[in-house]
Formats: C-alpha cells, sequence, structure tokens
C-alpha cells in the first residue's frame, strides 16, 4: 500500500505541475444490482468505529435557506453596483477591459469550476476510484493548450466574442452567422446540463419542487447578466471561486484529519474498507462470486474501472484539453484584461486555482468512498453527485451535531453560487453571440448605436436565459450527461481548428472557416448521438442476465443463496424484463454504433480537415494579404483600446 500512495502522491504532484464537467452523471440511466445499499460501514480500524453514514441529504432548512439569502443579497449588490458602471458595449460584454490578470485568474477559475466540478468529479471518483481522478487531470492539463496558443493571440485579435476573432480578415457576415451558431449550441448543451443540476440539487436538499428551482435559478441568472453585464458576471464569479475553494478546503482538512494527515493511512483504509471491496466486485467487475485471491480494494486504486478502452481514454483526453480552449464562454473572458501580460497572467492564475481545486477534489472523492461508501452514495443519488455533501455533513456532525448541519448548508450555499456563476457565463457568452454577431454584424451590418446595441445585449440576454429555463424544464427526468460531453466535442472540433487556423494559417479563408465549424460541429453531434454515452435497454437487459446466470448456475449447484444475493437476482431479473425489448431513444440502435463515449478522436481531425480542405478549395487572396496585419495584431495588440478604469 505504502507503493500504491506514493505512486497516486506524484500523480497528484504531477498533474499540478503540468498545469476538465457533466462527466458528473456517468451511472445515471443504468438500473443497478446494488442490494442493502444502506449500510453501515465496517471498514476495519477506526473507520469501523465511526457513527453509519446519512443515508440520504438532509439539510437543514432554516440554516440553508437563510445561507441562500445571504448569497443572494451579496450578489445583488454586486450586481446594483455594477448596473451603474455598465453603460457602454465594452461595459457589457467585455467589462470595459479592466479587469486585472489576477481578478481575471479567478474569473476564470470561477466560470470553469462547476458544480458539476465539485460534487461530480468527487462523486466519480467515490465510484470509480482512480478513473474519476483522471479526468480531473484533463481539465488541468487544458489550460496549458488555452496559455500557449489562445489566451493572448484572441485577446488581441478579437474584441467581444469569438466571432470577432475569426471575422478579423474574413467576410463578416457568413462566418459571425457561423460562429455565433457554434457559440449557443455549445452554450445551450452545458447550460442545460447545469441547470438540470440545478434543478435537482435545490430539489434534493430543500424540496423545492424541479421547475421551481430551475425558474428561480434562470431569473436569477437573466437579472445578473441583463443589468450588470461582465462586470456583475465577473465579481459574481471571484467570489464564487473563493466559497468554493474555502468550502473544498475545510472538508479536506476533516478527511486528512479522520487518517492522521498520513497519506500512506489514507489509501489503506480505501483498500482494506469492505464496502468499497464489496462495490468494486459487484458493480465494477461484475463479479457475482469473489474470485478467490483477488485484491477488490486495490483494483478501486488502479484505472480501467470507467475508462476500460485505451481509445476512449485518448479520445477523452483530446476533447477535454483540445475542448477548453474553443468553450466560448473561456474565451470571452480574454476581452476584459487590458494587456496580453494580463491575460497570459490569469491563465497561470487560474492554473493554479484549478490545479489545486481538483486535487482538493480527488481527496474528498476518496474519503467519500472512505466514510460514505459508494453504495451510500449511490443509493441517494445515482451519479454520486451528493457524496461530498453526504461527508460534509457525516464529518461535521462527529464535530458537533449543529456543525454537520452548518457545514452542509454552506455547501448547498456555495454549489447554489457555483450553479448561479457558471450559468451566468454562459448566458453572456450566448447572448454576446446573438447581439453583437448577428444582430449588430450581420443585421444592422454594423450600422446600430451603443444605446441600440446594449438594449439588443439585454434583450438577447432574457430570450437565452428564458430558452434555458424551458430547456431545463423539459429535459427533467433525462441523462443529459451526454451534453456536457457533446459541449466539448463540439468546442474542440468545431471552435478549436478554426481559431487556431485563422490566427496561425495564411491560406485560413471563409470558406474553411465555415466548412470547419460546420462539419466539426456536425460530426461531433451524430458520433454522440450513435456512442455509448445514449441509453440501449437491450445492452442493460444482458449485463442482468449475465447476474442472472450466475446466481441461478451457483443455486443449481445446491449453493444456498445469501440475502444479499437474493435480492441481487431478484432485481436483475425485473430490469431484464424492464429492458429486453427496448432500443435507444434517438435512433432506435440495439447497441452504440460508434465505440467510444467521446468523439474527440475522430471529430478533431475531422474538423481541422474540413476547414484545411475548404480554405484549399475556396481560396482568398484578400484574406491570405490581410494575415499580415492580423499577425502583428495578436502578437502586439496594436490598435485595441485602451481599457477604462471602473
Amino acid at each position: 500500500m505504502k507503493k500504491v500512495a506514493i505512486i497516486f502522491a506524484l500523480a497528484l504532484t504531477l498533474g499540478l505541475g503540468s498545469g476538465f464537467m457533466g462527466h458528473s452523471n456517468a451511472l445515471a440511466g443504468q438500473d443497478t444490482i446494488i442490494a442493502n445499499a444502506m449500510v453501515a460501514q465496517t471498514a476495519k480500524g477506526k473507520v469501523g468505529e465511526r457513527t453509519p453514514a446519512p443515508t440520504k441529504v438532509e439539510a437543514n432548512k432554516t440554516i440553508t435557506i437563510t445561507m441562500f439569502i445571504i448569497i443572494v443579497l451579496i450578489t445583488m449588490y454586486i450586481v446594483y453596483w455594477a448596473a451603474q458602471r455598465t453603460k457602454t458595449t465594452a461595459d457589457f460584454y467585455a467589462a470595459r477591459g479592466a479587469i486585472t490578470g489576477a481578478q481575471n485568474g479567478w474569473a476564470i477559475a470561477g466560470d470553469y469550476m462547476s458544480a458539476a466540478s465539485f460534487l461530480g468529479i468527487a462523486g466519480l471518483i467515490c465510484l470509480y476510484g482512480y478513473d474519476g481522478f483522471m479526468y480531473s487531470v484533463g481539465w488541468l492539463v487544458a489550460y496549458v493548450t488555452v496559455l500557449l496558443i489562445v489566451a493572448e493571440p484572441c485577446r488581441n485579435a478579437g474584441k467581444y466574442t469569438m466571432g470577432d476573432v475569426l471575422a478579423f480578415r474574413s467576410s463578416p457576415r457568413p462566418v459571425r452567422a457561423a460562429a455565433a451558431f457554434s457559440t449557443v449550441l455549445v452554450s445551450i448543451f452545458y447550460l442545460t446540463a447545469q441547470m438540470v443540476g440545478a434543478g435537482k440539487l435545490m430539489e434534493l436538499l430543500l424540496g423545492i419542487p424541479f421547475r421551481y428551482a430551475i425558474t428561480g435559478v434562470g431569473l436569477l441568472m437573466i437579472v445578473y447578466v441583463t443589468l450588470g453585464g461582465m462586470i456583475a458576471t465577473t465579481w459574481v464569479q471571484i467570489i464564487k471561486a473563493g466559497l468554493l475553494m474555502t468550502g473544498a478546503a475545510i472538508l479536506c482538512i476533516l478527511v486528512a484529519n479522520q487518517s492522521g494527515f498520513n497519506p500512506v493511512t489514507f489509501f489503506h483504509d480505501v483498500a482494506s474498507n469492505p464496502q468499497i471491496q464489496d462495490w468494486t466486485r459487484i458493480q465494477l467487475l461484475k463479479d457475482a462470486i469473489p474470485k478467490e485471491g483477488f485484491d477488490y480494494g486495490q483494483r478501486f486504486l488502479e484505472p480501467g474501472l470507467l475508462l476500460k478502452d485505451v481509445w476512449d481514454q485518448i479520445s477523452l483526453g483530446m476533447a477535454l484539453v483540445l475542448g477548453t480552449a474553443g468553450m466560448p464562454h473561456i474565451l470571452m473572458r480574454f476581452f476584459t484584461v487590458p494587456t496580453a501580460q494580463a491575460a497570459r497572467k490569469s491563465v497561470i492564475i487560474a492554473m493554479f486555482i484549478i490545479g489545486t481545486f481538483y486535487i482538493l477534489t480527488t481527496l474528498l472523492g476518496f474519503g467519500s468512498a472512505i466514510h460514505v461508501t459508494p453504495q451510500v452514495s449511490y443509493g441517494v443519488d445515482k451519479g454520486g453527485n451528493m457524496s461530498n455533501m453526504l461527508l460534509a455533513q457525516m464529518l461535521g456532525n462527529d464535530i458537533y451535531p449543529l456543525m454537520g448541519d452548518i457545514l452542509l448548508a454552506f455547501l448547498c450555499a456555495v454549489a447554489f453560487a457555483t450553479i448561479l456563476a457558471v450559468v451566468s457565463g454562459l448566458v453572456l457568452a450566448s447572448a454576446a453571440a446573438i447581439s453583437h454577431d448577428i444582430y449588430v454584424s450581420v443585421i444592422k451590418a454594423g450600422r446600430a448605436d451603443q444605446r441600440e446595441q446594449v438594449i439588443a445585449a439585454r434583450v438577447a440576454s432574457i430570450c437565452v436565459g428564458a430558452v434555458a429555463v424551458i430547456i431545463g424544464i423539459l429535459a427533467e427526468g433525462q441523462n443529459v450527461a451526454h451534453l456536457v460531453a457533446l459541449a466539448f466535442a463540439v468546442a474542440s472540433a468545431g471552435n478549436l481548428p478554426t481559431v487556431v487556423l485563422s490566427l496561425f494559417w495564411r491560406k485560413m479563408s471563409t470558406a474553411g472557416i465555415v466548412g470547419g465549424l460546420v462539419i466539426g460541429t456536425s460530426v461531433s453531434i451524430l458520433l454522440v448521438l450513435v456512442s455509448p454515452n445514449m441509453q440501449y435497454p437491450k445492452m442493460i437487459a444482458a449485463g442482468q442476465q449475465k447476474i442472472v446466470d450466475t446466481l441461478e448456475k451457483k443455486q443449481a449447484t445446491g449453493a444456498v443463496l445469501s440475502d444479499q444475493e437474493k435480492t441481487e437476482l431478484t432485481k436483475a431479473k425485473a430490469i431484464y424484463e424492464k429492458n429486453k425489448d427496448g432500443s435507444s431513444f434517438i435512433f432506435g440502435l440495439d447497441k452504440p454504433l460508434f465505440p467510444l463515449k467521446n468523439p474527440g478522436i475522430f471529430s478533431i481531425p475531422a474538423g481541422f480537415l474540413a476547414a484545411i480542405i475548404f480554405s484549399l478549395l475556396f481560396p482568398s487572396k484578400r484574406e491570405e494579404d490581410a494575415f499580415d496585419e492580423l499577425y502583428v495584431r495578436q502578437n502586439t495588440g496594436v490598435g485595441i483600446a485602451q481599457a477604462i478604469g471602473h
């Protein structure tokens, strides 16, 4: 175990030094065979002497609502303050370009560290062990791409949106229309997953009906963006990042204390926990009967329980590392700083914050596996999303009963603030694409005064927010985990190739930009819809049939099944009957046509090839000649308006 702990500690250190969402619902929609899930922990040593983990999240409504109100009041004051300073389009879209590098770094971290990251990554680690940790490494390393490729050039070449960068030397109308379409598509995919997560979180924690919860979040989001624009959104994201880091750090200290702040003891507790061993054997490896001499606890600390296909791992890594650099709400943040140096500084600060956060989240995921157990976490929420909440309540109660309620309420409020900050950034990116790229640049051909542009931006924000609420309500009960994969796939295959080639390849043309956006996006969407991300009832039935066959074979030998095995057999038969004649929702398939969960390994090259081929087929001498101006601009920042102090 010392060897495992040392290797893992080195991996964490390398992950931080090399410095990635939704993601959080990998088990959602899959019926499983967890019998007697809500059981007390029986691990050896100190863990076995503890009180059982709570079997559901019961927040103290008075304390929680009070914290929610405090968060809302603070953020509403920020909106009021920002509204007094939001008069022009530069104010609304880019906070006048006067956000410092340090402030922008915290805001990027706040924009990026979603509730899905805090709750979902910990849940994945609690349920899948090492593979959940690999998600956080992917998101962290993604910022190396952002730092080295897009941060400074985009800040120097653009103004408010991705469309500004792409249209710098191309025909503006078709390029802006295609860029706006891609921006809205990516934002809606990601926004829907966030909105559904917000509704479920509020419903589970406070008993607020799903529709009312989503509507409330949507109204606050609309107010933030419509009145405060980028100034309010930036400061809400900064405050949220600070709260999230504080909450994660407090909970991490409590977890580390349980193992005496000793990493070797910590990972020994993971590998020796009987509940983790049973979960790995029954749920992850599908071994109805234990294999003699096999260490299931050790297996939990090894890769391959979630990401079983090496090509899937490579594809996922490509989408995470390259997709982040194409996410519109991340790109938009680089237009808020006054200099290229500030843009680089903001990325470095964001990398440090995000890297620290994901290390903390990793420790919390394994801590949840030890103290809460995967069975209990899954029983409360199939994606494991409540594992951090259960852990906070449990460890807080160890200090003092009321402390568990306070810590849980604080984390609930932090999660709520996190959702508000992330969705505000997404709505602002979509609204900017619609108002600035479509209305002002395409429809009005740039002939709109400042007042008209600000009105268009605010109307677009209201419309995008309303659509997000409606889609979120319609998506109730649906497995939206694949939407996160879809957002990163589209960003990496459509947005990134066109942005990179526009900035660094002289022959990139209008046709190449439109072709890259359309084909990269289309290939990504098509492959996700026929991938394992979708549900295939007959495959679920086949998995349950194996369990039935194994247990019935054991019965046939004259062996007596335990109570747990009898329950597993009954559930497996019921799940088999429910799914045996079903097919996928979209195309009515019995099994995936595309074997990988993430299409990046195919869709990213498709996006690059489409952009290159269409540029070569339909070249433009004028656009090639304009490359020299773009090259000077992206490297020097010549011609950019100076920032205005707040």
